[in-house]
């Protein structure tokens, strides 16, 4: 497996869990459990992919704007998971902050896969796609297990 498949693999992840959790109203238990279960992957993605794609790639000038431009809008991501947190799940403003969150992510996830993956296939070795993708699966399984104190910052 390539690292692109393996982010590609999360990606439908966090699509179907935004997609669910925007048809939910109110403080329900099908809301908080879907929410609990998307922070948890937008999290831990976003840590395994900084790790195991994004870092590889800043030392690079072909790509280092771009990697910069993508761990700036995981900040933007975890800046509404903040937001979200803080705010009534059952309010309105939660239902806009969870739309303009979900936005965003597949907004992050277009430029992953529309744009940096093609840029990276030319300075990545095949043999990088494959240990990329292995190191970024264990860390992702790692960091499912223990989450969410196994996240930098949430302690």
């Amino acid at each position: 497996m390539k690292i692109y498949e393996a982010i590609k693999a999360d990606h439908e992840i966090q699509r179907n869990l935004c997609s669910k959790l925007l048809e939910t109203v109110g403080d329900s238990d099908e809301r908080k459990e879907l929410w609990k279960e998307l922070r948890k992957e937008l999290e831990v993605h976003e840590v395994a992919e900084e790790r195991h794609f994004y870092k590889p790639l800043i030392d690079t000038d072909k790509m280092q704007e771009d990697a910069r431009h993508g761990m700036a809008e995981h900040h933007e991501i975890d800046e509404l998971i903040e937001k979200l947190e803080e705010l009534d799940m059952s309010s309105s403003q939660w239902k806009i902050t969870m739309e303009e969150l979900s936005h965003k992510v597949d907004h992050h996830l277009e430029d992953e896969e529309k744009d940096f993956f093609k840029k990276s296939k030319d300075i990545f070795s095949k043999h990088d796609e494959d240990k990329l993708a292995n190191d970024y699966k264990k860390t992702v399984e790692e960091y499912r297990k223990s989450w969410p104190e196994s996240i930098p910052g949430n302690d």
